[in-house]
């Protein structure tokens, strides 16, 4: 044989080589070392494969396939400082990881020797781990790519409900959005009929559908968009009789209704349950948009004590609206909703956002909690549900005595 070649041949690194050197550069712990390097605070991340992954998995992983890992790594854990166990089927894949997390200039990785098999075998805690269908892999890919929102978002947002009050102007854009987001059930309450008026706005009806109920021409444009949304119709006035059987059991409300008496029977029965409203509003070429949280924050009596007179406050037919406007506004309540359910940002909580087509622009205004209001969460017993007046006055029991 050619010396020059058997030379060469001498000097190639095997694969045992290559991890000795790999483990020569690291640090590695075992299962029992492991669990205390968690317990106090390290992230533990798995690097097989997707079928391993799905076969079982140690709650609270972030799972990055090793051939992914130099690609997914750096939106997924940003802080180069944050400390990492590192875990494969038997703790070789993972040494080759936490070598080269080291090289993209991570500073405290530990690799698990034995790694899950080892992990199991010793009879620690770990689980089948639910994950999405190759389908909703391919669906929600781009959601996925988020390292916000991420396959564990996914599934959040597909355990989330949503009611949304109008399958009209706001309803529709805000609708839709949740729809092709993956909010897994969408209730939607509304008695009226589609009418030729509507379409220049209400985007989640058509021609077609004249005459049919709103709800059901709003099912069918929804389930079109996205079998897996489980959409759930109130075809009937909101009122004190019904409003709390409705709410039970949602998530979020997004707020799309037209008059007053049921955004303040909407706010004392969400009060009363601690439900979050994304309440939105349009006028003209003018939209409004914020969250009341009554476990935290301003709600809608805080914002608006009393119910202006009503040649203060003309309703869409007849003062008309911009078609366009709707979309703009029930588009950041379908926004402020998906962050609600994943716990992300900075929502409109005590923030009121004005929107003004006619100059393009936003303004945002402070809103603050008036002391002196009884509908709160903390008198949430003492809280009525009933018919309002024409001035939607609340209805508290008064406090006991003692």
């Amino acid at each position: 044989m050619n010396p020059d070649l058997l030379g060469r041949l001498s000097r190639m690194a095997t694969f045992r080589d290559l991890l000795a050197d790999a483990r020569a550069r690291i640090t590695e712990t075992d299962p029992a070392g492991a669990e205390a390097l968690l317990a106090d605070g390290h992230l533990l991340l798995d690097v097989r494969e997707p079928d391993e992954f799905e076969q079982g998995a140690i709650p609270g992983s972030m799972h990055i396939p090793r051939g992914n890992l130099e690609s997914g790594i750096e939106n997924r854990v940003t802080d180069r400082d944050h400390a990492i166990v590192v875990m494969c089927a038997g703790g070789v894949r993972s040494a080759f990881a936490a070598d080269t997390l080291q090289q993209l200039g991570y500073s405290n990785v530990v690799s698990m020797d034995g790694g899950f098999n080892r992990w199991k075998d010793e009879g620690r805690e770990w689980r089948t781990p639910r994950t999405l269908t190759a389908e909703q892999r391919n669906r929600y890919q781009r959601h996925l790519l988020l390292p916000e929102v991420g396959e564990e978002g996914q599934l959040k947002l597909l355990d989330a409900s949503v009611l949304l009050l109008g399958a009209g102007g706001l309803g529709s854009p805000a609708a839709m959005y949740l729809a092709a987001a993956g909010v897994g059930k969408l209730g939607i309450v509304d008695m009226d009929v589609v009418d030729e008026s509507n379409l220049q706005r209400q985007i989640l009806h058509n021609l077609d559908r004249i005459g049919d109920r709103k709800v059901d021409s709003a099912k069918k444009t929804l389930t079109a968009l996205n079998p897996d949304v489980d959409v759930v119709t109130y075809d009937v006035r909101l009122g004190a009789d019904n409003i709390m059987e409705i709410l039970d059991g949602y998530d979020v409300v997004v707020d799309g209704a037209d008059n007053f008496p049921s955004r303040y029977l909407l706010n004392d029965a969400t009060v009363k349950l601690g439900i979050p409203v994304v309440h939105g509003s349009i006028f003209r070429f003018e939209g409004q948009v914020t969250v009341f949280d009554p476990r935290n924050g301003v709600t809608y009596r805080d914002m608006l004590p009393e119910a202006p007179p009503a040649e203060f406050a003309p309703s869409c037919a007849e003062a008309g609206v911009l078609g366009v406007l709707p979309g703009i506004v029930g588009s950041i309540q379908a926004l402020e909703a998906i962050k609600l359910i994943l716990g992300l940002g900075d929502g409109l909580s005590g923030r009121l956002v004005a929107f003004d087509a006619m100059d393009m622009s936003f303004r945002e205004y402070r809103l603050q909690r008036d002391p002196s209001l009884e509908v709160t969460w903390e008198n949430r017993d003492r809280i009525e549900i009933a018919e309002l007046d024409g001035l939607c006055m609340p209805k508290v029991t008064a406090p006991p005595e003692g």
